[in-house]
């Protein structure tokens, strides 16, 4: 395999240039995409802050409140653009987290249970104990049913912030954190599908389960995506119908998605393929080489790589422009400042976070749970845990899930949007200073996304 140009053509000896084929690498490239789209992220949230509080603030509020009904068969499906975008469009986001739960479960990261022991109790302790503070603030009021607004973390954001501090934090808090932030979605999934769908209709929930067996029956037989799509739609519709977030569609079909080969010969997943011959490569290795490059790319990793700059780049951005715009008049800043709810959100995010975490990690090691690397010292453990209190688009949405347009959802808005700032701000001020010791995995190549195009020599 060469860069540019292909071998001899076996009866004209001309270059015989195959199919262009791209090296991936399913973990740097997710986090590497993730970076990135942190950037729209953050941009798409200060426009609508901007805009919510412009003098076209009205305008905000009409675009994302304005009707749009779809009738289907005698069922009208009548909302807002705002929850065309929460309840569907944010479906290809949850679709993306699934796939990434089950690559990191079997492929990645989750798949050895000592590895995966450190963040999977880092995790829980920083779900726990923000839910925890914010319901003891909230306690007998109306807003004690956001306690699961504080318990996400962003991974978008996060990622993005990591990649600024680049060599002065090892590449472990990378992965520390990815792992960490995907145990946060399922924990987040399970509180959604739990405690936030009422009243839900057991008929409509049957044909939704009903949808997703036939899918995975026919999953390992089946190529056709169209099938697959025909299903997700019926599922969607039956989640919507029986009042249990139809986002959660997405989540299954992605874990549904199987791992087996797609045997592509476009793609080549580079870390299945750091072979080393100790002797020059015969005809047997060269096809055994052939052979493992076509197979080294697995159904989630393909749709993963084909879909997640969409989810990143555009559905994020977009739930974030028609989510984030809090529209706070000066007079009723202080009164927003003195709700509950909004100090609930801002201690669970920046104080619960941090404590929980680092106290679930630390106790985990004592415990011989989880060691930390060689190098990593209690700085980047409590640097780490305080950005995780960076949680922007899941906590917003689950804001949207449990307070809708009430008053406590503005509060909730911007003590998400505060808390996100100062988790940003203090994990960076630990991290800063810090300077990667040896064996704490400085930020090589492991942690660098450079998937590049070359052409096939085979």
């Amino acid at each position: 395999m060469a860069s540019g140009g292909g071998a001899p053509h076996a009866s004209t000896g001309e270059p015989d240039d195959g199919p262009v084929i791209r090296l991936i690498r399913p973990l740097t490239d997710f986090m590497h995409k993730e970076a990135s789209a942190g950037i729209f992220l953050v941009v798409a949230a200060a426009i609508a802050m901007v805009w919510a509080n412009s003098p076209w603030s009205d305008s905000y509020l009409e675009v994302w409140n304005t009707d749009a009904a779809l009738s289907i068969g005698g069922h009208v499906l009548d909302l807002t653009i705002r929850e065309w975008i929460n309840d569907l469009a944010m479906v290809l986001f949850f679709f993306v987290a699934g796939l990434e739960i089950k690559r990191e479960v079997t492929q990645g990261e989750l798949r050895d249970p000592k590895q995966a022991a450190l963040p999977i109790v880092a995790a829980i302790g920083g779900m726990i104990v923000p839910a925890t503070i914010y319901a003891l603030l909230n306690s007998g009021t109306d807003g004690s049913k956001g306690w699961g607004i504080p318990m996400a973390t962003d991974i978008a954001i996060v990622t993005g912030m990591v990649a600024l501090l680049g060599k002065r934090v090892p590449s472990w808090l990378k992965l520390f954190l990815l792992a960490l932030a995907i145990v946060d979605d399922i924990g987040a999934i399970i509180v959604i599908a739990i405690f936030y769908s009422e009243g839900v209709s057991l008929t409509w929930l049957a044909v939704a389960v009903g949808a997703l067996g036939a899918a995975a029956l026919i999953r390992n037989h089946v190529a056709w995506i169209g099938a697959y799509l025909a299903l997700g739609g019926v599922c969607w519709f039956a989640m919507h119908e029986a009042h249990v977030h139809p986002t959660l569609t997405g989540v299954a079909f992605g874990m549904l998605a199987p791992v087996v080969p797609r045997n592509s010969r476009t793609l080549v997943d580079v870390d299945e393929l750091e072979l080393e011959f100790g002797h020059p490569i015969t005809v047997s290795d060269a096809r055994r080489l052939a052979d493992r490059a076509r197979s080294s790319v697995s159904i989630v990793e393909w749709l993963e790589h084909r879909l997640h700059p969409w989810s990143a780049y555009l559905i994020v951005p977009a739930f974030a422009l028609a989510n984030a715009g809090i529209t706070i008049p000066a007079s009723e800043i202080g009164d927003a400042f003195s709700s509950r709810v909004t100090w609930g959100v801002m201690l669970g995010l920046v104080v619960g976070k941090m404590v929980g975490i680092s106290a679930a990690t630390m106790l985990a090691v004592a415990l011989k749970i989880g060691r930390l690397p060689d190098g990593v010292t209690t700085r980047y453990v409590f640097g780490a845990s305080a950005l995780g209190g960076i949680g922007f688009t899941v906590s917003l949405f689950v804001t949207e899930l449990a307070f809708g347009e009430e008053a406590q959802g503005t509060d909730a808005r911007l003590g998400v949007v505060v808390a996100s700032i100062i988790a940003a701000i203090i994990g960076t001020i630990i991290c800063y200073p810090g300077t990667v010791e040896p064996g704490a995995g400085a930020d090589d190549e492991t942690v660098r996304a450079t998937p590049h195009d070359v052409t096939s020599a085979a």
